[in-house]
């Protein structure tokens, strides 16, 4: 989702309203004194960077918190212009991996983050998503949530237009033509924000190219693979036959995140393929008793292959500079216990990215929970990829292709020209 990566946003970012400008809470004290923390994080973040910050204060009495929040292409935007100059937060959101501006790949090789490899909790950090918190072995981020990319559904919706949770690709495609034949959406998309074209993708991927190939990433690296000689290929012609079936919402690219959730909130759509943080915002946009559930996209008619994408989502990173490091070293170690990790996935609608006894996972993600425990999962792409003009092709690559502009073959060509750039 950026991700995902602008997802959580995602992207890879998506979770409660997106703001155009940023917003603050918290006092408004300088960073400068021993009980004063400047912080920053995504909007899509918001509510659960203010459960943390909540639960710190009340466990330190008299520490006092500015944090400041912004949509995601505002927020990494401004965050390297203040870690160029010198005035950035103290502890800011990151993301893992590769893919974007605001990746610790991209941040950390500039000296901008402080090393975090000698805290006690990376021994926790599971094996799975370790390397996307890593850069040269040494670990700049703490990961507080585990993110997966599915199919939200509105379970009313599903059975006013008689139709059940598909397991294959003939199943999804038949779900399409139930709801279209009721006057309902099958799948509500908002191409129109840019993070959202990747996540149809991002959800077929799994299945279509890491099923066969559990190496890919390490193929593409050796350029031993490209995008547009793999499955990738079969994802992105599947996205635009459920294009073609009539699966999505009328306009996808006149239509907004916030349109395609307010979609599936009033039942207007059936589902929508959307990362699980969605989920709260879902629930507080629908009416009291709203039931909804997840299921992972299908890409072929063998269920035994549908693997769903899931990777380490939101995280925060410590300034090398900060301004106040003892108190930011503190907070930074307080997000590493269950108790912080637990509050900020639950107010997220994700899974904390450490695994602890104390936490129960909404129902609605238990297949994710289910796929996870299978080994069934595969990071999102762009945590990946060398730099992050290869997500932005794919962004621009995915709206010209519902405009007619580009075939996948081509953008594909475009995302391969640009994964070999430096």
């Amino acid at each position: 989702m950026s991700t995902i990566n602008r997802i959580t946003a995602a992207g890879v970012a998506a979770a409660v309203t997106l703001t155009a400008a940023a917003c603050s809470s918290g006092t408004g004290a300088s960073s400068g004194g021993g009980k004063a923390l400047r912080v920053a994080a995504v909007a899509t973040d918001r509510a659960g960077t203010e459960a943390v910050i909540k639960a710190f204060k009340q466990d330190n009495p008299g520490v006092e918190i500015t944090a400041s929040y912004s949509d995601t292409d505002q927020y990494q935007g401004t965050l390297r212009t203040q870690l160029s100059s010198g005035t950035a937060p103290d502890v800011f959101f990151a993301w893992p991996g590769n893919g974007n501006p605001g990746a610790i790949q991209v941040l950390a090789p500039t000296g901008y983050l402080a090393d975090l490899s000698g805290r006690s909790w990376t021994s926790q950090v599971p094996a799975g998503i370790k390397p996307v918190t890593q850069v040269g072995g040494k670990t700049y981020i703490i990961p507080l949530t585990f993110v997966g990319i599915g199919a939200l559904y509105n379970k009313k919706a599903l059975d006013e237009v008689g139709g059940k949770t598909p397991t294959t690709w003939t199943e999804t495609l038949a779900l399409c033509d139930a709801a279209k034949a009721k006057g309902k959406v099958a799948f509500a998309l908002g191409n129109q924000t840019d993070w959202v074209t990747q996540l149809v993708d991002y959800a077929l991927v799994p299945t279509t190219v890491y099923a066969a190939d559990k190496d890919f990433d390490q193929r593409m690296q050796s350029g031993a693979a490209t995008f547009a000689g793999s499955g990738w290929k079969t994802a992105m012609d599947k996205y635009l036959e459920m294009d073609k079936r009539g699966c999505f919402s009328k306009d996808p690219l006149g239509t907004s995140f916030e349109t395609s959730v307010a979609q599936l909130a009033e039942g207007k759509a059936v589902a929508a393929v959307q990362v699980t943080s969605t989920l709260n915002q879902l629930k507080s946009q629908a009416e009291q008793g709203t039931e909804f559930g997840m299921f992972p996209l299908p890409a072929t008619d063998d269920a035994a292959e549908t693997r769903m994408p899931g990777a380490a989502g939101g995280a925060f990173a410590m300034n090398a500079k900060a301004k106040n490091p003892d108190l930011a070293s503190k907070f930074i170690d307080f997000l590493a216990t269950p108790k912080a990790m637990n509050l900020y996935a639950q107010a997220t609608g994700n899974l904390p990215s450490f695994p602890n006894d104390q936490y129960k996972a909404e129902p609605a993600l238990q297949p994710l929970v289910d796929f996870q425990k299978a080994g069934k999962t595969v990071p999102f792409m762009d945590q990946l990829w060398p730099n992050p003009k290869v997500q932005q092709a794919h962004f621009t690559g995915v709206q010209n292709l519902f405009a007619g502009k580009a075939d996948p073959a081509e953008v594909l060509k475009e995302m391969d020209e640009t994964y070999q750039q430096k």
